[in-house]
């Protein structure tokens, strides 16, 4: 069983061409440990843990050219299920449900924008076992130029609801499930070309957002976006050795 409600981001991952070197760069900037998964085909998948619990992954590319990406997973309790309602949707099934051992099933979509994301069917694994914490997933997000299209595809593959507000620079919406806020749609303004890929993007806790892009540049990442305050909190846009976009959040105090 998930350690969130279905149709809620229940897990992250990386994908990198250098895997040694993400086994490196992340425990460092962020306290993991890592567990290799003992399976051949599984290639070295990596279980990040953070004080025993798990709180990411990473692994080899799908494909020879794939760029490094990190990828963010809903829970659902049938992929299959959702996979049907993709398409549905004018959504694409990028990769079919298919079994991950004895862990769980997934698969890959994209939105009617390009927006790749997956779905986490848990067996034996659960997904994320902690959030919103230094060190944990806090928060995800879609980047979109459509909006409106996404506003309606989401809500038929999971239920979701817009809850919305604008600021100067950017649109930004709350996706909500129920009474919960479960993710996060952003619309830069200005000068957004209509053909730019939508992405989905993932924030990590951290005690200090300054501190850590300090630490990922020190260890050989980059700084996209220096440390600033957003209504959420204080945050930094950051790529890793191998250029992988993750963010840095330390979380507002909540009222």
């Amino acid at each position: 069983m998930s350690t969130v409600p279905s149709g809620t981001p229940c897990w992250t991952d990386l994908a990198t061409p250098d895997l040694t070197d993400a086994r490196r760069f992340y425990p460092e900037l962020f306290g993991w440990t890592g567990q290799i998964a003992p399976e051949p085909e599984a290639g070295g998948y990596t279980v990040f843990l953070l004080e025993g619990r798990a709180v990411a992954g990473a692994g080899p590319p799908a494909i020879p050219d794939q760029v490094p990406i990190w990828s963010v997973y809903v829970a659902t309790d049938d992929a299959d299920l959702v996979a049907g309602r993709v398409e549905r949707a004018g959504g694409q099934v990028v990769v079919p449900p298919f079994e991950v051992f004895d862990r769980g099933r997934m698969a890959v979509f994209s939105d009617p924008a390009g927006a790749t994301f997956s779905v986490w069917q848990p067996l034996a694994m659960p997904g994320g076992e902690v959030f919103g914490v230094p060190g944990a997933l806090s928060w995800t997000e879609l980047v979109t130029p459509d909006p409106e299209g996404a506003k309606a595809f989401y809500e038929l593959v999971f239920g979701w609801h817009p809850d919305g507000q604008a600021t100067e620079s950017a649109a930004h919406t709350g996706w909500r499930l129920g009474a919960r806020i479960v993710a996060g749609m952003t619309v830069p303004l200005g000068d957004f070309p209509a053909d730019t890929p939508a992405y989905w993007s993932v924030y990590f806790g951290v005690a200090d957002a300054d501190a850590a892009a300090a630490r990922a540049a020190a260890l050989g990442g980059s700084i996209l976006v220096p440390p600033r305050d957003i209504p959420a909190g204080r945050y930094t846009a950051l790529r890793d050795p191998q250029g992988a976009l993750f963010n840095a959040i330390t979380l507002a105090p909540q009222p």
